[in-house]
C-alpha cells in the first residue's frame, strides 16, 4: 500500500512540476512576444513624434520632392537621397539574388561534400565581417578602379553610385546564400528523385522542382538581404561620394542612411529636426518593403 501511495504521490508531483514548467514557459514566451510588440510600437511612435513635426514644418512636398539639401540656407529636400537609396537597394538586390540562388544550388546539390565544406564556412565568415571593413576594402580596391573608368570618360570623381552598389552586393550575398541553401536543403529528397525518375536531367530537376519548392525560403533570404541593403550606413558612406545630387551611375550620391551620421555632430535646430525626418522616411520605407516582401512570402506559402 505504501509503495502504491508513494508511486502515486511521485506521479502527482511530477505532473505538478510539469504543469508549473509549462505555465512558466508560457509566461516567458508571452513576455518576450509582448516585449517585441511594445518595442516596435515605441520605436514607431518615437519616429513619428520626432520626425513628423519637422516634415510638417518644412512642408511635406518640399521635404520629399525637393532636390536641394542646403542646411545653411534652411533648405531641406531629400528627393536625391530617396532616389539614390531606392536605386542602390533595388539594383544590388536584383544582382545579388540570382547569384546567391545559383551559389546556394551549387552548395546544396552540385558541389562535392569536401568542396562545399570548404566554401560554406567562408560564406559564413563573410556574414560576420563588420560593415566598416567592407567600406575600407571598397575605398581601397573598388573606388580606385572606378576612378580609372571615370578618368577615361572625363568625369573623375571617385566614390559613386556604382561603387556603393558593388559593396552592397558583396555585403548581402552571404545572407541570401545561407538562407537559400537552408531552404533548398529542407526540400524533401523525394521531390528530386521523383523528377529524375521521370526522365528529367539534374539541372531540370533542380530548377523546375527543387527551387520552386523552396521559393518561400528564398524570398525570406531576399527580405533579409533587402533590409540589410537599405539600412547599411558605414560601408556606403565610405564609397558613395556623399554628394546630394540626383543619382547617376558614375557620379557621387548620398543615401538616406548616410545623412544622419554624416551631419549629426554639427546639426542643430531645424537642421537636426530634418535629420529626424529623414529617419522617419527611412523607417517608413523599410516597413513598406518588409510588408510587401512578406506579403509575397505568404502568397508563395499558400500556393505551395
Amino acid at each position: 500500500m505504501r509503495t502504491k501511495e508513494n508511486a502515486g504521490n511521485s506521479i502527482k508531483r511530477a505532473a505538478k512540476r510539469k504543469a508549473l514548467t509549462e505555465r512558466v514557459m508560457n509566461i516567458l514566451f508571452f513576455t518576450c512576444g509582448l516585449l517585441a510588440v511594445v518595442s516596435v510600437v515605441f520605436i514607431t511612435l518615437y519616429m513619428v513624434v520626432t520626425g513628423g513635426p519637422a516634415i510638417l514644418k518644412i512642408g511635406v512636398a518640399d521635404f520629399l520632392l525637393g532636390s536641394e539639401w542646403s542646411p545653411e540656407n534652411n533648405v531641406f529636400g531629400i528627393l536625391p537621397m530617396i532616389l539614390a537609396s531606392l536605386v542602390a537597394t533595388l539594383v544590388s538586390v536584383l544582382i545579388a539574388v540570382p547569384i546567391g540562388v545559383f551559389v546556394a544550388v551549387f552548395l546544396s546539390h552540385i558541389a562535392q561534400k569536401r568542396l562545399a565544406a570548404i566554401v560554406r564556412p567562408m560564406i559564413d565568415l563573410l556574414s560576420g565581417i563588420p560593415s566598416v571593413v567592407y567600406g575600407l576594402l571598397g575605398a581601397i580596391l573598388i573606388v580606385p578602379m572606378i576612378f580609372r573608368l571615370q578618368e577615361s570618360l572625363s568625369m573623375p570623381t571617385g566614390g559613386c553610385l556604382l561603387s556603393a552598389i558593388i559593396v552592397l552586393v558583396i555585403m548581402i550575398l552571404p545572407t541570401i546564400i545561407s538562407v537559400s541553401e537552408t531552404a533548398l536543403r529542407a526540400v524533401p529528397r523525394s521531390y528530386y528523385e521523383a523528377s529524375m525518375g521521370l526522365g528529367g536531367s539534374k539541372i531540370q530537376s533542380i530548377f523546375r522542382v527543387v527551387v520552386p519548392a523552396a521559393r518561400s525560403g528564398i524570398v525570406a533570404g531576399m527580405v533579409l538581404g533587402t533590409g540589410r541593403a537599405i539600412g547599411e550606413t558605414m560601408a556606403v558612406m565610405m564609397v558613395a561620394g556623399n554628394a546630394v545630387i540626383l543619382p547617376e551611375l558614375l557620379k557621387p550620391v548620398r543615401l538616406l542612411t548616410v545623412s544622419i551620421p554624416f551631419e549629426w555632430a554639427y546639426s542643430s535646430g531645424i537642421h537636426r529636426e530634418a535629420l529626424f525626418g529623414i529617419g522617419l522616411v527611412l523607417f517608413v520605407f523599410i516597413m513598406i518593403i518588409n510588408f510587401t516582401l512578406n506579403g509575397i512570402l505568404k502568397k508563395g506559402g499558400k500556393t505551395e
